[in-house]
This record gives structure tokens, C-alpha cells and sequence, in this order.
């Protein structure tokens, strides 16, 4: 009887050491051939939740893969996780199950972008978030105020506070996500840039500095004179004397801006006109680049008070309210002299 028992033990063990051999063959043959794809790219998307059994068996019904145990068994002694990253996975011709397996657990996921360009006002910048077709809208509609609660920065003034970069997201991210890696890139420069400001500059905090970066980057039309702009503006604040700036004239109007500045507008009192009020306004009026902000805490030295556009981008600075009349009348007047207000200083 013994013997009987030990015949049927190792034919036992012979027919499933042929079955696992056979499987072991079978699956390695199968993880590395080709995935049945009916075109050469396809994209798969994974949800928010999804798991790694679940989208498996999907993927057999689309005739993806055709041994989904196979891709688990290989999850299972390979990896743990069974919760996948949210997002598109690209696969291609060229892809096997073990190199989809492999993109599935890696969570390398398809991504799309988002730029968010300088001189930007928060309305241009939702605007262009907004209408982003691959992420997921949760903000939309919202006021200001609950967006930035959204995020967890409420009563934060949104103006000026979110970085201008490019910014990648797989589909289907939300809104706020990319919102709060802006919103954290410009909290971190300015930190980082705060403490080596140069000495004796008449900003408080971090976010006087903010304030004028976002001027300094709306009347800047050439890279290279961001460090002039913030330089005449530094010294109209140590000497008491207004900004008398356009663009925070404009941003104060919001909609009633219609492309012109008039006289009238230059008279309104309001917290931006700083033709009207001294120092800075009470919030930055723009999205300023690391550059902007690197100008305004690096000003560039000399004695220059005003600065008028040449009509081609670039600007003529003067260190005195004659020259820079007369610039007004070369640059702006054509040549005419007649009377003007922006050239009333102070």
C-alpha cells in the first residue's frame, strides 16, 4: 500500500511540475507577444478609482489582451499596488502585455499641458483653464473667492499669485490640481528670492515685492529693460513720488476699459490709480515671471525718473520731467506739441 501511495506522490508531482513548466511557458511566450491592436497607437484611459483586475478584463473585451490571469499573476509577484495611476496610458504595436504591465504599474501616464503666460490676469488665466479640454473641471463658474477656497487659500487675493510656466497633467486631473502647483511655484520663488533682495528697497514683504513685479512685467516691453522699469519705480517710491502707472489704471477700471486711457480716467480716485495715490496698489494686477521678480528685487541702478514707450516695444528713460516731456512729444505726439496729461508728474 505504501508503494501505491509513493507511485501516485510522484506521478503527482511529475504531472504538475509538467503543468507549472507548461504555464511558466506558456506565460512567458504570451508576455512577450505582440498585443493584439487593430492601429498602431491606442490610447487607455484609467479613471479616478479604477483597479488594476477590473481594467484588465476590459481590456479582454476590447481583445487588448486575451490571458488577463497572466497580467495579474505577474502584478501579484512583481508588484503590490492594485489601484492604478489616473490618466492615459499610450501603447503601440510594438508593445507586448509585460511592457503594458510594466506601463500600468509605473503610472506612466500620457501627458498634456498647460501654459500659463506672464502678464496674465486671473480671468485670462481661468479663461484658458476653462476651456482645457483634458483636465477635469471643478472650478468653473465658481467666484474668485471660492476658488481660491477650492484650494485652500481662502481669502487670499488670487490676482498675481500663480506662477507663468508651462504645467504638465495627465487627463483628467483636476483644475484645482494644476491651480495649487502654480499657486505653490510662486509662493516657493518668492521665498527663495525674498532673502537676497538688495538692501534699502522700500518693499515691506515678499508681496509688496509681488505687487510691483506684476507692474514692472505689464509695462515691460523688452526682456532687457526689466531691470530699468523696476529701477524708476524703486526710486519714485524712496522719493515719495507716485507711480503714475497705466497698467494699474486699466486693471483698476476692469470692464469699463475699453482700449483707451483718458483724462477723465487718470482723475478717478480709485485704490489703483496711482496717478491719484501714493505707493503701491493694494494688489499685484498681473501673473509676473521669476524675471519681473528678479527685476524688482534687483533693480537696475542710475538716476532715471520717468520712462515713455518708443512705439516699438522698447522704452526712452529721463532723469528729469524736461527731457521726459520732450520724449512724450518724440515718441507719443509725433513731434506736436500740444497739451497732455500723462507727462504731469506729481
Amino acid at each position: 500500500m505504501p508503494q501505491l501511495v509513493y507511485k501516485f506522490l510522484a506521478f503527482s508531482i511529475l504531472v504538475g511540475s509538467i503543468a507549472v513548466g507548461y504555464l511558466w511557458w506558456d506565460a512567458r511566450n504570451y508576455l512577450n507577444s505582440p498585443l493584439l491592436l487593430t492601429s498602431d497607437k491606442k490610447l487607455i484611459y484609467v479613471e479616478q478609482g479604477s483597479n488594476l483586475t477590473r481594467l484588465l478584463y476590459r481590456l479582454q473585451e476590447q481583445n487588448v489582451v486575451t490571458k488577463p490571469h497572466y497580467l495579474l499573476w505577474y502584478a501579484r509577484l512583481f508588484s503590490t499596488p492594485n489601484t492604478l495611476h489616473v490618466g492615459e496610458y499610450q501603447i503601440t504595436r510594438n508593445d507586448t502585455p509585460l511592457s503594458l504591465i510594466e506601463k500600468l504599474l509605473s503610472g506612466k501616464v500620457k501627458l498634456y499641458s498647460l501654459t500659463i503666460i506672464e502678464g496674465w490676469n486671473f480671468n485670462q488665466m481661468m479663461a484658458e483653464i476653462n476651456k482645457n479640454p483634458f483636465l477635469s473641471h471643478k472650478l468653473k463658474g465658481l467666484s474668485d473667492a471660492r476658488i481660491m477656497q477650492a484650494i485652500g487659500k481662502e481669502n487670499v487675493h488670487p490676482e498675481g499669485r500663480f506662477m507663468p510656466d508651462t504645467y504638465r497633467f495627465p487627463k483628467g486631473m483636476s483644475d484645482s490640481g494644476v491651480l495649487k502647483q502654480a499657486y505653490a511655484a510662486m509662493e516657493n520663488y518668492l521665498q527663495q528670492q525674498w532673502p537676497n533682495r538688495d538692501t534699502g528697497l522700500p518693499l515691506k514683504t515678499p508681496y509688496e515685492a509681488l505687487i510691483l513685479a506684476s507692474i514692472v512685467e505689464k509695462e515691460t516691453g523688452l526682456a532687457s529693460e526689466r531691470g530699468a522699469i523696476a529701477g524708476v519705480f524703486i526710486r519714485r517710491l524712496q522719493m515719495r513720488m507716485r507711480l503714475q502707472t497705466d497698467p494699474t489704471v486699466i486693471y483698476g477700471m476692469g470692464k469699463k476699459f475699453k482700449g483707451n486711457i483718458k483724462r477723465r480716467d487718470l482723475k478717478k480716485d480709485t485704490p489703483y490709480n496711482t496717478y491719484r495715490r501714493h505707493g503701491l496698489p493694494p494688489t499685484p494686477i498681473a501673473m509676473p515671471s521669476r524675471e519681473a521678480i528678479d527685476a524688482a528685487l534687483h533693480p537696475e541702478e542710475g538716476d532715471a525718473l520717468y520712462f515713455v514707450s518708443r512705439g516699438d516695444g522698447s522704452h526712452y528713460f529721463s532723469a528729469t520731467l524736461k527731457e521726459h516731456n520732450n520724449a512724450v512729444i518724440k515718441y507719443q505726439l509725433k513731434g506736436r506739441k500740444r497739451p497732455f496729461s500723462s507727462y504731469k508728474k506729481d
